[in-house]
């Protein structure tokens, strides 16, 4: 039959071409699944040698494949192997989890301890919001629905008795596994990074607005503290804040650092034009930023789900204060002989 000798011919091109080449490939395919499976670190010095040679010739396998159209199985299967070997060979060598470690090891205590001055400002924003909203509610509390949005206020005011802020907040009862770890958990992480990303987003706008940003913050929880104040409950309301606030607070002050790094580059580029400047210092202040983010995750995980179930303002205190010294010395201590600066 006519069509029959070109069908023939091209099975048998097919066959010789597979014959030649296959134990490569076979190897190739071997040492790209025990990677896959195990990682690069399971291959010896002489395997890893091999695998760039072998995806060369799998790569050039595919090529002549194409031109001379052969069998599409084949051409098929060639593909994917060269795909799957120029991740392996070309790819990034860490995985999602080895970089997050790498950051949290490395890059995130690098970036706080090289933001000294960002974090001081902005404590100092944040510490002057609290002592003027202080100051405003303590003589007359009408500042507080002034300076509270309803919205956080939940229902307290100037109008809550003492045994009402300690039932329905300071020693509420604990609302079980589900509401607390994972309805209140994440609305509050939620809501935290929302304001944690506005107040290092507004960095660009010279810093200013991150300022304000934090100060208001600071209004907020003071007007709190004056409210608590003049019912004799300010022991007890701080120790029912510091459990997660120290993490909390902690958190917006690196986002708010973050935001008056980028501002600093913008205002005062140095000897690098401003958008040189926001690129080199952009590493840093993302890692600032990054990392409050993922404190922010914790701060929800102790607010929604532990804090209710310590109802007592003495070990509160001294869970607040240990986070404190935790956070202080992983930031001053962590990575500095292994590394320096933001992880890649």
């Amino acid at each position: 039959m006519p069509t029959a000798r070109p069908v023939a011919t091209v099975t048998l091109r097919s066959a010789e071409f597979r014959r030649t080449r296959e134990a490569a490939w076979r190897t190739l395919d071997e040492l790209i699944s025990r990677v896959e499976r195990k990682g690069l670190s399971h291959l010896s010095a002489d395997e890893l040698q091999e695998l760039p040679l072998l995806y060369r010739t799998a790569a050039s396998s595919l090529s002549v494949a194409r031109s001379i159209a052969l069998d599409r199985n084949l051409i098929l299967y060639l593909e994917g192997l060269v795909l799957r070997a120029f991740f392996v060979v070309y790819g990034p060598r860490t995985g999602i989890m080895e970089a997050l470690a790498g950051f949290l090891k490395h890059g995130f205590p690098a970036a706080v301890r090289k933001a000294g001055w960002h974090i001081l400002l902005a404590t100092l924003a944040l510490a002057s919001g609290v002592a003027i909203g202080f100051m405003l509610v303590l003589p007359n509390e009408g500042w507080f629905g002034v300076l509270v949005p309803e919205t956080l206020a939940g229902g307290r005011g100037p109008a809550s008795t003492a045994q009402q802020l300690l039932d329905t907040e300071i020693f509420a009862p604990w609302p079980g596994i589900v509401d607390s770890f994972v309805v209140f958990a994440n609305f509050l992480f939620r809501h935290n990074a929302t304001i944690g990303i506005m107040t290092f987003g507004l960095g660009f706008l010279a810093g200013v607005p991150t300022l304000l940003l934090l100060g208001y913050q600071g209004i907020v929880l003071g007007a709190f503290f004056a409210l608590h104040h003049n019912r004799g409950l300010l022991y007890d309301f701080v120790g029912w804040v510091s459990i997660h606030g120290v993490t909390e607070i902690g958190a917006l002050i690196l986002c708010g650092a973050g935001g008056l790094v980028i501002a600093e580059n913008i205002l005062f580029p140095r000897r690098h034009g401003r958008l040189d400047s926001l690129a080199l210092a952009g590493k840093a202040a993302a890692g600032l930023a990054g990392g409050a983010v993922l404190m922010l995750f914790v701060a929800g995980l102790i607010e929604g789900g532990l804090r209710q179930l310590i109802a007592s303002t003495p070990w509160r205190l001294v869970i607040g204060a240990a986070t404190g010294i935790l956070w202080t010395a992983y930031f001053l201590l962590l990575g500095r002989r292994e590394g320096h600066g933001p992880a890649a």
